[in-house]
C-alpha cells in the first residue's frame, strides 16, 4: 500500500502541511522544530515512505544537486575540503557532483557547461586561472556560484577564503623571532590568489625586520614533488638556509624527504613551517608546526552561501575572509635564547 502524507501525519500526530514542508525541505523556512522534524522523519521511515523526488524536481523546478570543483582532489587539503562540502550539502539535501580541474581553466570552464546540462542548482568552486568573466556570466545568467580557498581579484563573485597573508607573516615572523634570518619560502603556482597573498606576508614580514634582502623564493607547484625537488637543490648549495617555510602541506610533505635523504635533522639542522594543518603532521618526529587553515567552517559558510542564494532565489554578495591558526608544534629551532 502506498505511503501518504495522511497516514504519515496520522502515524507521527502533526498536520499533512507540517508533514509536507518537512517532507519537502522547507522546514527550516517555516520554523518547525528540530524534534519535531526528526519525529516526522521518524515516522515516514517507520511507514516506509520514499520521495517522488522526479514530481518533485519537475515541481520546484529544482534538481535538489549541486557542482563542486577542485583543482586536485589527490591533494589532502582539498580532499578534506570536498569532504565537508559534500557532508554540509547531504545535510541539507543536495547531492554533489565533484569534478577534479587539474588546475586547468579550460578543464574548469567545460565543465561547468556540463554541469548546466545536468541542471545542477548551484556551484561550489575552487577556481583556477585568472579569468573570471565565464564564472561571473554563469553566476549572474544561470546559477549561482561560490568560490571558495581562492578568489579573483577585482571581481564581485562572492567566496569564503583564508586569510593567507595573516598565515604567511605569522609564520615568518615566528622564524624570525626565533632567529632565523635565511628562510627560503617554497611556494605554489605563483598565479593563484593564495599563494600570491601567502608570498605578500611572507615578505613583509622580512621587510619589518629588515632583512627583505634575503627573500627567496623558489618552486611553483601546491605538490609533494615540487617540495622535495626544490629542497634537495636547496641543500646542494654550499650555504644553505636555517628554516624552510613551504606554502602548503604536500609542500612540506616533500621537504621532509629530502631533508631526511640528506641525513638532516627537523629541526635541528632545518628548521621547517608548514602551510594547512592536517592530523598527519602530528605523527611526524618531530611534529611539524603549521599555519591551520579553518577547513570545516570554510565549507560549511560555502555551503550555507549557496543554499541560501538557491533556497531565496538571489544572488548573494558576502566576500568572507576566516582568520587562520598558529599550530605549535617542534619543527622550529631556536638560534637565539628566548
Amino acid at each position: 500500500m502506498k505511503t501518504t502524507l495522511s497516514t504519515i501525519a496520522e502515524n507521527s500526530g502533526f498536520s499533512k502541511s507540517t508533514v509536507s514542508r518537512v517532507l519537502n525541505g522547507t522546514a527550516d523556512s517555516s520554523r518547525i522544530s528540530q524534534d519535531t522534524i526528526n519525529k516526522i522523519k521518524k515516522a515516514a521511515e517507520e511507514c516506509g515512505y520514499t520521495p517522488n523526488l522526479i514530481a518533485k524536481n519537475l515541481r520546484t523546478n529544482k534538481t535538489h544537486t549541486i557542482g563542486l570543483l577542485v583543482p586536485s582532489i589527490s591533494n589532502p587539503y582539498f580532499a578534506d575540503i570536498t569532504s565537508v562540502i559534500i557532508s554540509e550539502a547531504r545535510r541539507l539535501g543536495y547531492t554533489t557532483i565533484v569534478t577534479d580541474t587539474m588546475e586547468d581553466e579550460k578543464v574548469q570552464n567545460t565543465s561547468i557547461s556540463t554541469l548546466l546540462s545536468r541542471r545542477v542548482d548551484g556551484i561550489i568552486i575552487v577556481p583556477c586561472g585568472n579569468d573570471p568573466t565565464f564564472l561571473e556570466q554563469t553566476n549572474n545568467r544561470y546559477i549561482p556560484i561560490i568560490l571558495v580557498d581562492r578568489y579573483y581579484e577585482n571581481s564581485k563573485l562572492p567566496y569564503v577564503v583564508t586569510n593567507n597573508y595573516q598565515g604567511a607573516y605569522n609564520a615568518t615572523n615566528l622564524l624570525i623571532r626565533n632567529g632565523h634570518s635565511d628562510i627560503v619560502c617554497i611556494q605554489g603556482p605563483p598565479n593563484t590568489t593564495p599563494n600570491k597573498r601567502r608570498i605578500d606576508g611572507y615578505m613583509h614580514a622580512l621587510r619589518d625586520s629588515g632583512i627583505e634582502d634575503r627573500a627567496q623564493i623558489v618552486g611553483n607547484d601546491f605538490s609533494i614533488q615540487n617540495g622535495y625537488l626544490e629542497t634537495k637543490l636547496l641543500l646542494n648549495n654550499h650555504e644553505r638556509p636555517t628554516a624552510i617555510f613551504a606554502l602548503s602541506n604536500t609542500i612540506g610533505l616533500g621537504a621532509i624527504k629530502a631533508i631526511r635523504e640528506a641525513q638532516l635533522s627537523i629541526p635541528d639542522d632545518m628548521s621547517l613551517i608548514s602551510f594547512d594543518n592536517n592530523i598527519y603532521l602530528d605523527y611526524f618526529v618531530p611534529s611539524i608546526t603549521r599555519i591551520g587553515q579553518m577547513v570545516d567552517e570554510m565549507g560549511k559558510m560555502a555551503v550555507k552561501l549557496l543554499h541560501d542564494s538557491i533556497s531565496n532565489k538571489r544572488a548573494v554578495k558576502s566576500q568572507i575572509e576566516l582568520s587562520p591558526e598558529m599550530v605549535m608544534r617542534d619543527s622550529v629551532r631556536p638560534l637565539i635564547q628566548q
